[in-house]
């Protein structure tokens, strides 16, 4: 009985593993050492500041942060600028007053305005919503040990371009390795020296992938140095705790457990 039950596991492992190497076929994510990653990282406001600077010049001419306020660019832990350069950065934008409906120009405490014109996906939540790493299904082993690799995957679309162009019923699309089915609609966005950066960091086009997809998993997750720093304290308080308890139920039970029976 035991060996079949050992035998079905082992077989519906390796189909599980089988069909995450299939579906790793499809697309190639390639890992990349964020500052952020592990229980002790955090964002690099610097590079966060950048991919800011990418996404308004490039991204933003497609995209939209709908989710994200623009305020929050001022907060500590994230990009981190002074509050009159942010509000300042919110004139670049122009929204819909909610009690006039009227258009007006972008404050502050407004939200980052959606960009449906070109039909393309809000990237509010993209690095979390794009899983890059995957499998064994249902174990979260890759999970566990290399993070979802949503920053990963969208490094890894940004410079997966090959160069080559294919037309189908009208429409263009570009070959990349990290799409799934290898083709994609959206044009190669980004290109070296599209970008200058003001503290001079070099904008070739992996740096410049680099920090635009930490500045989404920021936009994503702004508030992930607070969540690590919480389950950090929480860490060390069940441990004390549990020490706590040991001890306290030895000594409790030192009077019986240390009779010796003859």
């Amino acid at each position: 009985m035991f060996r079949k039950i050992a035998i079905s596991a082992v077989s519906a492992l390796a189909l599980t593993t089988g069909a995450a190497f299939a579906a790793g076929a499809e697309a190639e994510t390639h890992d990349v050492a964020f500052s952020f990653e592990g229980p002790f990282g955090a964002f690099d406001e610097h590079q966060l500041q950048r991919g800011l600077q990418v996404f308004t010049e490039v991204c933003s001419g497609c995209h939209g942060l709908k989710y994200v306020p623009i305020r929050t660019l001022a907060d500590e832990g994230g990009p981190h600028l002074p509050e009159d350069q942010v509000r300042a950065y919110a004139k670049n934008f122009t929204v819909i007053d909610k009690e006039t409906g009227e258009e007006r120009e972008a404050l502050a405490s407004d939200n980052f305005p959606a960009n449906t014109g070109a039909g393309a996906p809000d990237l509010s939540l993209m690095a979390k919503a794009r899983a890059g790493f995957h499998g064994p299904y249902g174990l979260g082993i890759n999970q566990m040990f290399r993070g979802i690799g949503g920053p990963e995957h969208i490094v890894s679309i940004l410079t997966g371009y090959t160069g080559e162009e294919k037309t189908e019923a009208g429409e263009t699309f570009y070959e990349n390795h990290a799409f799934p089915g290898g083709w994609i609609k959206m044009a190669p966005p980004l290109s070296d020296d599209q970008v200058t950066f003001a503290d001079g960091h070099p904008s070739s086009l992996h740096h410049m992938a680099e920090d635009v997809a930490a500045f989404l998993m920021w936009a994503a997750e702004p508030h992930m140095m607070a969540r690590k720093q919480t389950g950090f304290v929480a860490v060390i308080f069940l441990v004390l705790l549990t020490s706590l308890l040991y001890l306290t139920n030895k000594r409790l039970w030192a009077g019986v457990k240390g009779k010796k029976h003859v």
